[in-house]
């Protein structure tokens, strides 16, 4: 079986474009500017870094160290590689097909490279057990994903095109669901795909539209909803005011499917805008947006509103006190504080 590595690109995934168009992953640390095929030894590296950063403790040092020998020592072509998508609720997965490369003249910090080809992009991450969904979760740019039998059951998703885990995972197969105790698990992405896959099984199609009007019933809209079935292109209306007659009047679309939504559904949306006479839109897809979707954000800024997964579990998160108590009941959901680590 081919190890597996998560690389980040970027702390926010500013990279994720450049990594898939170039067929490449970097190795994102501003500062390091030396090409790591003259580093020989794994103390040697320590060392460098420790002169390069003297202020930071030494086991951060270790942790640096430790990414960084892995990225330029450690993984081979053929290994898996698999890119959290930040901007939507979905995962890349590709094949390290070359050498480690360091290239002086490029500009910071993308000196440090391998190629890659992209098998397969936009995973959605409810295609997971929670268990794997933990591992990829890491706080850490590249660390090597062991636990949980992950590289037979990745092998087995690629053979299988990629389906959901539930279908084709053998009966008795050792899944974790405990709670990951490991420090380096980002915890509020821990709960947010648990909510994930709670909306998931619990609000397919209709389900899900009823979920998005309860929301916007909490933040004082007052809405008419469509039955289920033909909708006329339009799941529900929204308006403020009293008895929903002033503004915004929006129109909202929603989308529960896997699969992101393509630039023609977004002018489907404005269309129907233009019959209601509306002068905004909300555009809610499960499955994410296309790239010719998000193109057009910036344009449609004063007019649409677009809310994939990660910005509807924000909107639970931020009105669930208001929701109405049939979704809390399909939802139940409690608040807990914890306290924060210097490094988040």
């Amino acid at each position: 079986m081919a190890p597996i590595w998560l690389v980040r690109a970027g702390k926010h995934g500013e990279f994720e474009d450049r990594f898939i168009k170039n067929k490449i992953i970097n190795l994102t640390w501003e500062d390091l500017d030396t090409n790591l095929d003259d580093i020989d030894e794994w103390d040697d590296l320590k060392d460098f870094l420790a002169k390069c950063k003297p202020d930071d403790p030494s086991r951060s040092i270790s942790n640096q160290a430790g990414q960084i020998w892995a990225f330029g020592k450690t993984m081979e072509p053929g290994n898996w590689v698999v890119l959290p998508v930040k901007s939507r609720s979905t995962l890349h997965f590709g094949k390290i097909t070359g050498p480690y490369k360091f290239d002086d003249k490029a500009e910071a910090p993308f000196r440090h490279s391998r190629s890659v080809d992209w098998v397969k992009q936009d995973v959605p991450r409810t295609h997971f057990f929670q268990d794997l969904l933990n591992s990829f979760g890491a706080f850490m740019t590249i660390c090597n994903i062991k636990k949980n039998n992950a590289e037979e059951r990745i092998e087995r998703m690629a053979a299988k095109g990629w389906k959901p885990e539930i279908e084709i995972t053998p009966t008795g197969s050792n899944i974790s669901e405990e709670i990951p105790s490991d420090e380096n698990i980002d915890l509020v992405q821990y709960t947010k795909d648990e909510i994930r896959t709670v909306i998931n099984s619990r609000f397919k199609n209709h389900d899900l539209t009823r979920l998005v009007n309860s929301i916007l019933v909490a933040k004082g809209y007052t809405t008419y909803v469509s039955p289920p079935g033909p909708d006329r292109g339009v799941d529900i209306l929204a308006a403020t005011g009293t008895l929903g007659f002033g503004s915004p009047k929006i129109c909202v679309q929603v989308k529960s499917g896997d699969s992101p939504v393509d630039a023609p559904t977004l002018s489907q949306l404005i269309g129907t805008m233009q019959n209601f006479k509306a002068e905004n839109g909300l555009f809610v897809s499960w499955g994410g947006f296309k790239s010719s979707v998000n193109k057009e954000k910036a344009d449609k800024f004063f007019k649409v509103r677009f809310w994939d997964q990660d910005n509807l579990i924000d909107e639970v998160l931020k009105n669930y006190d208001k929701l109405d108590q049939e979704i809390k009941s399909e939802l139940p959901l409690k608040q807990i504080w914890v306290l924060a680590s210097s490094s988040e």
